[in-house]
């Protein structure tokens, strides 16, 4: 599966029937799975075989459409989660625990801002925010002993800041600590952060990949590239025993290339439980199959959009990387050859009060804190999505009070455009 195409990946990978079986993956309604022997499951407990005894670790449905994740990204192993958050979540706590310290770009989701600035600080985990255009002086005096991940976007939500994947990527590993991509806008299909040194991918599911707001969702990826017992000290959690598993040692007995999600699934899944319903999981699946097809119309609307926007009078700024005029067009060029994704911010003159009535107006896209979906659909980020945050962290984030984040659907671009005129007017 390998060798072939993403448009192929999209449609056939993660499950392949044997004879008589059914052809789309199967939902396994179960929270739990039979098994004649106390020892047959005894084994599956102490992780000398593979199975399933309980839905909250794993679930042959959840099992099937995260290997097509794997797949589209390049990956060796993946596992779903019950959102985005969860997703990123468990990829930082992995691998951090109280008194390990975390590099994030500042130009990403304010929940995952939050997350990760105040409640895994109450967990006794630092943070130190740099800029996604920081010089290579503050990048590298971000970093302190006890760091153990780096963080970003590859293209931030709202801001749409490109994030300088091979670059950050070779900090990180100037440090021996992984780098952690969130690729929720562009999907596998335009991007591929693996390919350019990112060692964990994760996303929000609900996004594009699902693409009908239909199911709440997460994925990790891991590239399996990562040499955790090369700094074995720096990792205690892969690299030494786990009382809570027998004495298990994940990187020795998985490798580099399950170690990291075995450990999220036995440890943190088990412990946390936020794990994907199967029903969401096949839902998901069936979002995917369409997936190449879909993101090159959501890139075709976004860029009709933000070309409109970008010449009104009544428009001060417009972000989207597409545009030949955005400070990150060619670093998406570089990320992104055929298109990130399609979602556009842009800044209203009139601030915040001219935000709200222009979304007032809109009579196709509707306003829900929502994005990446088949319909369209915007907010004012400064009071819904990112309200937790002050003015000064929001313009860190590049996002000023009057932003309007809209995310093109799959509806003709003239009718978007023509909505977007009249609300303007």
């Amino acid at each position: 599966m390998s060798d072939y195409k993403q448009d192929t990946k999209c449609v056939q990978a993660g499950y392949t029937p044997g004879n008589g079986e059914p052809r789309q993956i199967p939902i396994i309604q179960s929270t739990t799975f039979k098994y004649n022997t106390s020892e047959d499951m005894g084994k599956l407990f102490d992780l000398e075989a593979s199975g399933y005894f309980y839905t909250r670790l794993q679930n042959p449905t959840n099992d099937y459409v995260a290997a097509k994740i794997a797949a589209l990204e390049g990956g060796t192993a993946a596992m779903l989660t019950s959102s985005g958050q969860a997703a990123n979540f468990f990829a930082l706590f992995n691998i951090c625990e109280c008194g390990s310290h975390i590099v994030a770009s500042s130009s990403i989701y304010g929940g995952t801002f939050n997350l990760i600035a105040v409640t895994m600080a109450k967990m006794g985990i630092e943070v130190t925010f740099v800029s996604p255009d920081c010089s290579d002086e503050e990048l590298e005096a971000a970093f302190k002993e006890n760091t153990r991940a780096v963080f970003g976007e590859s293209i931030a939500n709202p801001a749409l800041t490109v994030f300088d994947i091979e670059r950050f990527a070779k900090a990180a590993h100037n440090h021996n600590v992984p780098l952690i991509v969130d690729n929720t806008f562009p999907t596998p299909v335009n991007c591929r952060p693996i390919e350019w040194g990112a060692d964990i991918v994760t996303h929000s599911t609900t996004k594009y990949m699902d693409g009908h707001g239909a199911a709440v969702g997460g994925a990790i990826v891991d590239s399996g590239k990562f040499d955790w017992m090369a700094h074995a000290d720096m990792f205690p959690g892969l690299t030494t025993p786990d009382e809570s598993y027998h004495g298990i040692v994940y990187a020795e007995k998985f490798g580099k290339e399950g170690a990291f999600i075995t450990k999220c699934t036995a440890q943190l899944m088990r412990d946390f439980g936020c794990i994907q319903s199967p029903q969401n999981a096949f839902i998901l699946n069936l979002g995917l199959e369409s997936l190449h097809v879909r993101m090159p119309k959501h890139v075709e609307n976004g860029l009709a959009v933000a070309k409109f926007l970008e010449q009104h009078e009544k428009v001060v700024k417009v972000n989207y990387p597409g545009l030949e005029s955005d400070p990150y067009y060619e670093r998406a060029k570089k990320y992104m050859p055929n298109g990130g994704c399609g979602v556009v911010s842009f800044e209203l003159k009139g601030g915040r009060k001219a935000a709200e009535e222009f979304m007032s107006k809109l009579k196709l896209a509707a306003i829900e804190t929502h994005v990446a979906d088949a319909r369209t659909c915007c907010l004012n980020p400064a009071t819904s999505t990112h309200r937790q945050m002050t003015d000064e962290q929001l313009a860190a984030a590049g996002i000023p009070a009057g932003l309007v984040r809209m995310s093109c659907g799959l509806e003709a671009s003239e009718d978007l455009i023509a909505d977007l005129a009249q609300a303007l007017e």
